[in-house]
């Protein structure tokens, strides 16, 4: 564990921050898209995951040089956080002319990666990186109480108050950049926006006694019950206007229902009553789970046990399907319809929803009395229990697809650490590097259900001739099966 973790620490750390992977040469790099070697990524599994990792090992081990690589984090992030607050995919060491070239080349070309292609002074809540940044500093604060870290903590929590929307909601990013789509600003369920904020002001509310959030935290709660759609179709879409109508995002996320995000919604709801007693937050669940029950295909249609289509129309109850032509983002474009033929690779137009899970669980929760169901709310219980000891698990996947569980042994483990001090990877994902702005004229080939297009397409995509190099999940994913042999109670 030292050893490894001595090499990521001093090799492949810029500034105390780390990316996704690395080729051993550190002649190339990635996060979520192909990083420069002065980016650090934010975005889970990223720089935060990796502090979150290591105050476990210091937890597991006693250890000093542990808290130390965390302190280090600490000190990246907080050099990286924005002035408002919050934090970007990614944190840019070169500052904002590298950053700019960045994202008119390898950014602009990355078909399928949207969220990059446009460059944007603010914050992000996608994808969980302003919610486990911000987590990972009330960690390290109240691990020592260190006043150093307390000025970006508050500041973080300021943002998670400032961009609130009034009826509770948060957008997906802010402040709201006019070189950005529009879509930024609309009120976001997807990637668990507001639930992760929600929880991030519960532990502040926690274990910093910041009563301002308690309000916030309401209202983030309530916006679940207004945007819940009428019957026969009481479900969820991804994203909302500020007047709580669904509306589409990203080119390949049209204006439709969204099947996982109801599952999703429902399971929060059912969080969300047992922090409060609140019935208003189990009154429509049988709803949305009838409309699931719906839209669930038929035997035989789907895949494998996806039998859920992403998207339903909304107003007819018909599965949507997602569709690209073309072959880079110059030629390309996206498109739905009502076929389920050659959707696409990088977004899957099925879902896996357990609603017999649901009903039970939910029947359950409504057979309890309420104050049982409410017994270990962290808003009604006297006592704050403490942050758990250790937060990262071995199946930490996020976005990255190098990612996966591990299947070794602990002495597997420890036999094939090289004499470097990092764990040998198969980076399944790669990406074409940049060589200029995609061709108007589309390139030979089908791309419709492909990861990446042309050459010129610098989108990840995984590969059946992986390299052999460093991977951040790889590395974190071993350390924690290490710790449970180290520390079986774990």
């Amino acid at each position: 564990m030292k050893r490894a973790t001595t090499f990521m620490v001093e090799k492949a750390s810029t500034n105390g921050g780390y990316v996704w992977s690395y080729l051993p040469d550190m002649s190339r790099r990635w996060g979520e898209i192909e990083a420069t070697p002065n980016m650090i990524w934010v975005q889970p599994p990223g720089t935060a995951t990796m502090g979150h990792l290591f105050l476990d090992a210091y937890h597991a081990t006693g250890d000093d040089y542990y808290y130390q690589a965390a302190e280090a984090v600490a000190g990246a992030l907080i050099r990286g956080q924005h002035r408002s607050g919050g934090w970007h995919y990614f944190i840019d060491f070169g500052g904002p002319a590298a950053t700019r070239h960045w994202y008119e080349t390898i950014g602009k070309n990355a078909w399928r990666m949207e969220e990059f292609q446009h460059y944007a002074d603010n914050s992000t809540f996608d994808d969980m990186g302003t919610s486990e940044a911000a987590q990972f500093l009330l960690r390290i604060y109240l691990e020592k109480q260190d006043p150093k870290y307390r000025p970006a903590l508050e500041k973080a929590v300021n943002f998670v108050l400032d961009s609130q929307y009034p009826a509770g909601g948060w957008p997906q990013r802010w402040p709201f950049d006019p070189n950005y789509p529009g879509y930024q600003s609309y009120i976001t369920f997807n990637d668990e926006v507001a639930a992760e904020n929600v929880k991030f002001l519960l532990m502040a509310y926690q274990h910093l006694g910041d009563t301002r959030v308690l309000d916030a935290i309401t209202r983030g709660m309530n916006v679940y019950l207004l945007t819940q759609q009428a019957a026969p179709q009481a479900g969820w879409a991804l994203q909302y206007t500020l007047d709580l109508k669904p509306a589409a995002a990203r080119t390949y996320e049209p204006n439709a229902l969204h099947t996982a995000s109801t599952a999703d919604n429902v399971e929060q709801l059912m969080n969300f009553y047992r922090m409060t007693g609140d019935g208003r937050f189990l009154a429509r669940i049988p709803e949305a789970l009838d409309w699931l029950d719906s839209v669930r295909l038929a035997e035989g249609q789907g895949q494998g046990s996806r039998r859920f289509p992403t998207f339903i129309e909304i107003g007819t109850n018909k599965p949507v399907y997602v569709h690209r032509r073309g072959s880079n983002v110059v030629n390309g474009t996206y498109y739905w319809d009502y076929s389920p033929e050659a959707t696409l690779g990088h977004y899957s137009a099925f879902r896996s929803i357990d609603v017999p899970r649901l009903r039970r669980d939910y029947e359950a929760l409504k057979a309890l009395p309420v104050a049982e169901a409410t017994r270990d709310s962290p808003l009604l219980a006297a006592n704050a229990k403490p942050l758990p000891r250790f937060f990262v698990s071995g199946g930490m996947v996020g976005s990255d697809l190098n990612a996966g569980s591990v299947t070794a042994t602990p002495r597997d483990l420890i036999r094939s650490l090289n004499s470097q001090g990092w764990w040998p990877t198969p980076l399944k994902a790669t990406s074409n590097p940049y060589k200029g702005d995609g061709s108007p004229t589309p390139a030979p080939g089908d791309f419709r259900s492909t990861h990446v297009g042309d050459e010129t397409d610098t989108s990840p995509y995984t590969t059946d001739h992986p390299v052999t190099g460093i991977s951040t999940a790889t590395y974190m994913a071993n350390m924690v099966k290490l710790m449970g042999a180290l520390r079986p109670e774990r």
